[in-house]
Parts: C-alpha cells; sequence; structure tokens
C-alpha cells in the first residue's frame, strides 16, 4: 500500500471544501482532487515514514500524473485525479506542483525567511485555487490574487498548527530570522503558552498574511461563475476571521478555530459580497 491514511478528510479543513456553492457538476472533481491532495499530504506528514520511503512513495504518484509508468497498487486516486484533470482540461502541473511540496516536506524542516516560507506555499497551497481557476474556465489572469489567498491560508494553518508540527515532526515553518530579530529559539513551541518574544513572531506572520489577503480581495470580483465567486468570497472572510482570532488568542494554549457560528457568519458574508461584486 503506497497510501498511508491519516484518517483526516475535508470537513476538518478550514475552509469549504467543494461545498454546495459551486457548481454540482464540477464537485466530483473538486472532491477527486482533494481525495488526491489527502493521500500525498498524509504520506509526507506521516512520522513513521523515513525522508527516503516518503520520497519514494511520492514519486509514485508523480509518475502517474506524468503519465509514466508505476506501482500497480495503492495509485487509484492518482490515476483518478489525472483522468479527472485531462477530462476537464486542467493543468496538470496543479498535481505536479502539490507532490513538489510534500516531497520538501519530507526533507526541511525550518525556513529561514518569510519568502521562503512563500516560495514552499506556492507550491504546497497556491495550485489548488489554480486548479479551481482551471476547472471553472476562468481567466489566468486571476491566479495571482487567488496564490494569495491560497498562500495566506497555508500560513494561517501553519500558526494554529506550529505546536503540532513541532512535536510531531519537529516542523517549524515560523521564519528564522524573524525569530532571531526576537530573540526567540524554537524550543519556545515546547511552552503551554506563548511568551512575548514569539507572540511578536506570530504577530509579525499576520502582519504579512493581512497583505497577502489585500492582494487577495481582487479574487471575488475577477471571477465570472457567480456560484464560484461565493465561495471564494467565503473562504476570504474565513481568513480575515481567522487573522483577527489567532491576534486575539494563542495557538499554544488552544486549538484557534472559527465557532460555527462565526463560521456561518461568514459564509452568509462572503455569499452576500459575492452577489454584490461588479465583475472585473
Amino acid at each position: 500500500m503506497v497510501e498511508t491514511p491519516s484518517g483526516k478528510q475535508a470537513g476538518d479543513e478550514n475552509f469549504p471544501v467543494g461545498s454546495w456553492l459551486l457548481p454540482a457538476h464540477l464537485r466530483p472533481h473538486v472532491a477527486t482532487y482533494y481525495a488526491y491532495a489527502r493521500a500525498i499530504d498524509d504520506i509526507a506528514d506521516n512520522p513513521g515514514l523515513t525522508p527516503d520511503d516518503k520520497i519514494a512513495r511520492l514519486d509514485q504518484f508523480e509518475k502517474i500524473l506524468r503519465g509514466e509508468d508505476a506501482a500497480d497498487e495503492g495509485l487509484d486516486k492518482a490515476r483518478a485525479v489525472r483522468a479527472s484533470m485531462v477530462a476537464m482540461g486542467v493543468d496538470l502541473q496543479h498535481g505536479i506542483d502539490l507532490v513538489t511540496a510534500f516531497k520538501q516536506d519530507a526533507v526541511k524542516l525550518r525556513y529561514e525567511t518569510w519568502d521562503e516560507l512563500i516560495h514552499y506555499c506556492l507550491h504546497s497551497a497556491a495550485p489548488v485555487g489554480r486548479f479551481l481557476i482551471d476547472l471553472h474556465g476562468e481567466s489566468k489572469e486571476t491566479y495571482p490574487a487567488s496564490d494569495a489567498l491560497c498562500n495566506a491560508l497555508q500560513v494561517l494553518n501553519h500558526l494554529q498548527d506550529c505546536q503540532d508540527d513541532f512535536h510531531a515532526l519537529d516542523r517549524v515553518y515560523l521564519p528564522l530570522d524573524w525569530m532571531r530579530e526576537a530573540g526567540v529559539t524554537v524550543d519556545a513551541l515546547d511552552n503551554l503558552a506563548a511568551n512575548t518574544a514569539l507572540r511578536q513572531v506570530i504577530d509579525r506572520c499576520l502582519d504579512a498574511t493581512e497583505a497577502l489577503l489585500d492582494t487577495a480581495r481582487a479574487l471575488p470580483p475577477g471571477i465570472r461563475n457567480t456560484r464560484f465567486a461565493m465561495e471564494a468570497a467565503t473562504i476570504l472572510r474565513i481568513a480575515e476571521r481567522l487573522v483577527i482570532e489567532l491576534r486575539q488568542r494563542d495557538p499554544l494554549a488552544e486549538r484557534v478555530v472559527l465557532s460555527k457560528p462565526r463560521y456561518l457568519r461568514c459564509g452568509v458574508s462572503g455569499i452576500w459580497a459575492a452577489l454584490r461584486r461588479k465583475p472585473a
């Protein structure tokens, strides 16, 4: 078996995955892409596998995406997503880039700068938005705004899971140069609460994330399909609210997630904003 399922599902994500907001005929393709992404992410995050084993398994997925021969068993999700993307005219690179990111996760445990972290996000998160844009037949001119939104969501997830990632995988996504400037080391992630210096680094990451969201706000008006625009606007609202929550709460002291009422308000606000938008 090539896969190592973690049990995580779409409902465990910060944002809606293939929700009822999207056109019904496209939701199965979104589900297929998500299943593929979940499978390779689980391999990269499995603490019981060696880096070499992770890369060998991920190589099998990449070979299928590239149309090359690979193992006969355990790669159904790779074959399904390739067939889906080819049928819908979606660039296969959006699946290959995810493999590149998760191979990096297998061997890279620290990020020196914010720019280095964003370069990782451009492979681990941005391809998801680009896949959806291609799937809906939207303009590639929306890529930059979509990239900004997906990268912001990735950073927010890193902040939510900063202690768990450190404990389970010795993986730290906080920029090391910012940590040095604040006078704090990764050992601070062992504490029951963020100290003043670590809080400074978290807030600096949130400042940079807000800059990404400034760019991302151009996405819903840039989308022609109203249902897709509603989904994008809802996800944008969720990201904006998570920034606020992470400023007010401590991800070391508690799991920072949106309450169901808050999540619902983000959805209503996003839908309303999309319906009132003036498409570019």
